[in-house]
């Protein structure tokens, strides 16, 4: 009985430390795991579906880890080994591995991709997908559950039917972007546009060579699009700073007209105008909010808990949209926005801060790829009428001032501490008289009169002993006015360490 096993949950993923290389982090997602997983899921998949696990196809990617080839074997033989068909797609990407299961050409049963997303060359994970969308949480417990009992010692050597998967989907997307532009296939759409792209190494350097190259576009300074587990360069994450300032330098030094950059395994992006204007949390949410908002009017945004007054107000006032701050976790906007457009609400797109972004129209899918499809046909439409894409989101208010400042909750039942802070938290903000919006997570207090403006945001972290803190200022200096404030209403809670606001 392999119990520990249940302990690589994440949410509604598998994550842990696949290879030896950091200090302290012992390997625990081992090729043995992932085969029982692999065995576990076919047996899972074949009780939810109600059919015999041989009348199954499912399809197994990785991304650019080091340790994905021999993760994947392992999940692929787990799979075979209770009876499945098993497609190996070899480097793939997340949002690709969904699309496996809707594409006619492959019309897979379900998914398996290996991935550990941003986090560094020593982690991986696993993520699963079926007909209706990634699995649940209460899912991932049910196959790890099943995992634990069983084992590993029939696992074998085996060769599995191989499909390019990247290829097809790299046309379904090239596809989308002609389909959007009213052209047909062959045409250089994309002539006379310059767009960089920085794949830090991970899985998008496809998007270059199977979808700007082949329509036109210009793509010389785009960098590190060869994958490489080591990610040598920069982590492939948009919400990273060295990353960020990677594509900004590619962009303004490439005078090119965009520059896209994506995280490992593609399911989440930011952009950079020609001007070297970063498009990322807010602002790459207010941009496709704009490109949406024509054939989508009076529709409401589904955004996390950390998105600014700021985008409220652009969303709201200068597009004519709603905007509904939600809870963190991208699997909770998804599901948010299924939940409105299901009772007659119309919400074309959920999208957290983190660059995860789903379409309505485009089967609730987080995907990066897809969000840059939109973007591009954006900018080509713009670039024809003598406009750049920038000016979609010129009326967005700029950023003055912000801070993250996290708390550790020194206790062993945080939830329920933390649970406190924020009942007494809340309690002492109203009793001060602040402005208190609906906050579906922790508590957001609005300060909007002559003497302060932002916001600030106290919340319980998904998974952590945390509870972070953010704060924008809506004017040089105001940042700190909101500290003063903060510190006086979380003042008195032994047990929650505040040093980090000074």
């Amino acid at each position: 009985m392999d119990s520990d096993i249940v302990k690589l949950q994440n949410g509604s993923d598998i994550r842990g430390v696949a290879v030896e290389g950091v200090e302290g982090e012992a390997v625990n997602l081992t090729e043995d795991r992932c085969y029982k997983i692999g065995r576990a899921y076919a047996l899972w998949l074949s009780k939810i579906l109600g059919r015999d696990v041989a009348s199954l196809k499912i399809g197994v990617g990785r991304d650019a880890r080091v340790s994905g080839p021999d993760l994947q074997k392992a999940v692929c033989a787990g799979l075979a080994a209770e009876g499945a068909k098993v497609i190996d797609c070899g480097l793939a990407t997340t949002p690709a591995m969904f699309m496996s299961i809707v594409l006619p050409q492959t019309k897979y049963d379900a998914s398996v991709m290996i991935t550990a997303s941003h986090l560094p060359f020593n982690r991986n994970g696993i993520k699963f997908f079926k007909e209706d969308g990634g699995l649940e949480k209460t899912d991932i417990a049910a196959i790890l559950k099943e995992a634990a009992s069983l084992d590993a010692s029939g696992k074998k050597e085996a060769a599995f039917e191989q499909f390019d998967l990247l290829d097809l989907y790299a046309s379904y997307l090239r596809s989308s972007i002609v389909k959007k532009l009213g052209a047909k296939e062959g045409d250089k759409l994309l002539s006379g546009l310059k767009i960089v792209v920085d794949a830090g190494n991970g899985d998008a350097g496809f998007f270059v060579s199977k979808i700007l190259d082949p329509l036109g576009a210009d793509t010389k300074g785009s960098r590190y699009l060869e994958p490489d587990g080591m990610f040598p360069n920069h982590i492939p994450n948009p919400e990273n700073k060295d990353a960020m300032r990677a594509i900004q330098e590619a962009t303004v030094g490439s005078k090119a007209d965009l520059g896209l950059i994506f995280d490992t395994d593609v399911d989440r992006m930011s952009a950079v105008l020609d001007s070297g204007e970063q498009v990322n949390r807010d602002a790459i949410i207010a941009l496709v909010s704009a490109i949406l908002a024509p054939s989508y009017p009076g529709s409401t945004i589904i955004t996390d808990s950390v998105t600014s007054d700021r985008l409220t107000e652009f969303l709201e006032k200068k597009l004519g949209l709603r905007h509904l701050r939600y809870m963190r976790g991208y699997k909770n906007v998804i599901d948010k926005c299924k939940e409105l457009n299901a009772a007659g609400t119309v919400s074309p797109l959920a999208m957290e801060t983190s660059g995860h972004g789903a379409l309505k129209d485009n089967y609730y899918l987080d995907d990066g790829a897809f969000l840059a499809v939109e973007l591009i046909a954006a900018l080509a439409k713009a670039s024809k009428s003598g406009k750049k894409l920038g000016s979609l989101i010129e009326d967005l208010p700029p950023l003055v001032e912000e801070g993250e400042y996290r708390f550790k909750i020194n206790t062993e039942d945080f939830k329920s501490y933390g649970k406190n802070v924020l009942e007494e938290f809340k309690a002492r903000a109203v009793k001060a008289g602040y402005d208190l919006p609906e906050s579906y997570e922790g508590v957001r207090i609005s300060f909007h009169d002559a003497d302060v403006q932002g916001w600030l945001l106290l919340r319980l972290s998904l998974h952590d002993p945390v509870m972070p803190l953010n704060i924008e200022g809506g004017r040089t200096g105001d940042l700190q006015k909101i500290i003063v404030v903060a510190k006086k209403l979380i003042e008195g809670f032994d047990c929650l360490d505040t040093s980090s606001l000074g």
